[in-house]
């Protein structure tokens, strides 16, 4: 009889052992990718041609830099039609490699642009400016989701 629960409380465990390192072990589709800083903003109207040029000269600049300097992978300019007065119709992307990159780099980023497009004040300046052809209606962070499952 003694033996009877032995065997019985031994198997009972192995069989908790093995359904707890079978679950630890689930293969999901899919794995977290890269994160992206997304700028959602509302070029206003009659200014696309003045805030594309901003884009395609300063803005790209410093995300060079960032990608140079290896605290960025890459970035991108996705434009849309507005479906509404208060829609964005231009998304400014910068990707990162994970988000303790991202915030591990945030002085780092902070003194390149202090290099790339200037000082503090420069740096304001530039902001009252666009202002006046552009309106940034949200700055949102987002992971990637790869379809692949994890290697």
């Amino acid at each position: 009889m003694k033996r009877n629960r032995m065997l019985i409380s031994t198997l009972i465990v192995l069989l908790l052992t093995v359904s707890v390192v079978v679950m630890a072990q689930v293969n999901r589709p899919f794995r977290p990718g890269s994160v992206w800083n997304i700028s959602f903003i509302r070029m206003k109207p009659g200014m696309d041609t003045a805030y594309l040029n901003y884009v395609a000269s300063e803005w790209k600049r410093e995300q060079e830099a960032l990608k140079k300097d290896g605290q960025s992978l890459s970035y991108k300019v996705i434009t849309t039609e507005a479906h509404g007065s208060n829609d964005w119709n231009i998304m400014l992307m910068t990707e990162y490699k994970d988000l303790a990159t991202l915030e591990a780099n945030e002085a780092k980023a902070d003194n390149l642009a202090q290099t790339v497009v200037g000082n503090d004040e420069k740096q304001m300046q530039g902001y009252r400016d666009r202002l006046q052809i552009r309106e940034v209606l949200d700055v949102r962070t987002a992971r990637e989701i790869v379809l692949e499952p994890r290697r």
